[in-house]
């Protein structure tokens, strides 16, 4: 595979347990993009920075309630999978991967409703992917079941809209953890976070991430520095505290 979204080895016949994890690698990064692509500036953003698991699924239940009436409605349909994507975010973050996977799959549903009313939508498009591969890891068996839908939403949304910030993100966590055989690794992870903070400068998230593949390619002064503006755009953000906490001075 030449590109992160490009098609990979499908239709497992046998289930050897190195065969299952050589197959299913691929789709487990799309489950630890959950804590990087979730929208900015929604109206759980700040529940999502202080990490309020509680105020998050309130949030939901909102959205949920409102999706409801409405089921053909994009906008809602979206807001509701946006919700269970940023609770399924947190309580990954939080250690839970049982509920992190039980709220993406509960956003899953709402994301299609969204897509299918508005294909041309690329954050549709890129929160269905999102909520596909947050599904994940907590079972790699749902690699089979979701990681396709991951994989190629977060392609369509950067087809769509390739200016969005957000998604040139998504595609760099994703070849963060794709090994270079798949076509991912830290050189073209690097490159595409960079493209997402050349389109928007502000963009917190991209620097967390950007900071994490710094330390991974043992460039910790630069990681912490990218860790730091993390911070300086967004200081109410706990995730990337902790990142940079856990990022050694040299």
């Amino acid at each position: 595979m030449a590109k992160f979204g490009g098609h990979l080895p499908w239709g497992l016949r046998e289930f050897r347990a190195s065969e299952v994890k050589l197959r299913v690698m691929p789709y487990r990064i799309l489950g630890l993009i959950v804590a990087s692509v979730l929208a900015w500036g929604a109206g759980g953003g700040d529940a999502r920075d202080r990490q309020d698991l509680d105020a998050l699924r309130a949030e939901s239940a909102k959205a949920e309630a409102a999706a409801k009436q409405a089921e053909s409605d994009a906008k809602l349909q979206y807001k509701l999978a946006l919700a269970k994507s940023m609770e399924a975010e947190v309580a990954m973050e939080k250690g839970d991967k049982k509920a992190s996977a039980s709220a993406a799959e509960a956003g899953i549903a709402a994301a299609r409703k969204a897509v299918a009313a508005d294909g041309n939508n690329a954050e549709y498009h890129r929160i269905l992917g999102t909520l596909c591969g947050q599904v994940i890891p907590a079972n790699v068996i749902a690699g089979f079941k979701y990681g396709r839908c991951a994989l190629d939403e977060v392609a369509k949304a950067l087809e769509l809209n390739p200016k969005a910030a957000e998604n040139w993100m998504s595609r760099g966590v994703g070849n963060y953890y794709l090994p270079p055989s798949f076509g991912g690794g830290l050189d073209k992870s690097l490159a595409d976070l960079d493209k997402a903070i050349q389109l928007n400068p502000k963009l917190a998230e991209a620097y967390l991430w950007k900071g994490i593949v710094l330390r991974k390619a043992a460039k910790n002064t630069e990681a912490r520095k990218a860790l730091a503006k993390s911070l300086e755009l967004n200081p109410k953000r706990v995730w990337a505290k902790v990142q940079l906490d856990k990022t050694p001075a040299q």
